[in-house]
């Protein structure tokens, strides 16, 4: 469904973003699969393309979108965890790596991407964010906080792009893995393959529960 895109993935390797990139590339798109440490023998597809890159600089996501004059989908899966603590324990330190990888890296790339889509008056932005930034729990309040953030941020692109042909979604996984009340990545990269194609056209500021059926 697809077929003739191309996709520019954040956090492509590893959990979530191997399920996602697998599914892209399995719906016919040309995969764009950036990570910090990624090769091209990650995923022997001849429509992969393997970008090593730290987003979490500014002027990286400018940098590596610099070179491509057209980018049909973003899917920011890129992300971290870090917690554990109350808020009066909770070191400074913590609370910006949580902003800088949940939420700062997604503004830096989709301020990059933007433009492409503008001119290309198409395109689908996709984030990652969690359960949490919409139902916060205890002790983890800076992950909660910055994946907050980046609902937000998703909806204001939203808002921004209405009537350019552009939409951003984001996805709010509980948590994930293999078990009766954990959340399947497949299913998560299903649901993103199908916001970034032409039968999701009308989906547009959504945030999406993918909590599980227990």
């Amino acid at each position: 469904m697809l077929t003739g895109k191309i996709a520019l993935i954040t956090g492509a390797k590893g959990g979530l973003g191997t399920a996602v990139t697998r599914a892209f590339l399995d719906a016919g798109a040309s995969v764009m699969g950036v990570s910090r440490s990624i090769s091209a023998g990650d995923f022997p597809h001849e429509n992969f393309t393997a970008i090593a890159a730290d987003l979490t600089r500014p002027d990286a996501a400018h940098n590596l979108v610099a070179v491509y004059s057209r980018i049909d989908i973003l899917v920011h899966v890129m992300g971290g965890f870090a917690g554990g603590q109350p808020v009066e324990e909770t070191s400074l330190d913590t609370l910006e790596q949580m902003l800088t990888m949940n939420f700062r890296a997604a503004f830096y790339v989709a301020r990059a991407v933007i433009p492409i889509m503008r001119r290309q008056q198409s395109g689908r932005i996709l984030t990652v964010a969690s359960r949490q930034g919409v139902e916060p729990a205890a002790n983890i309040s800076a992950y909660n906080a910055s994946k907050a953030a980046l609902v937000s941020l998703t909806q204001t692109m939203a808002l921004e792009l209405k009537g350019t042909g552009i939409t951003a979604n984001t996805v709010l996984p509980g948590t994930m893995g293999v078990g009766p009340n954990l959340v399947d990545p497949a299913q998560v990269a299903a649901l993103l393959v199908h916001l970034a194609g032409d039968n999701a056209a009308a989906i547009t500021g959504a945030a999406i529960p993918v909590y599980g059926s227990h």
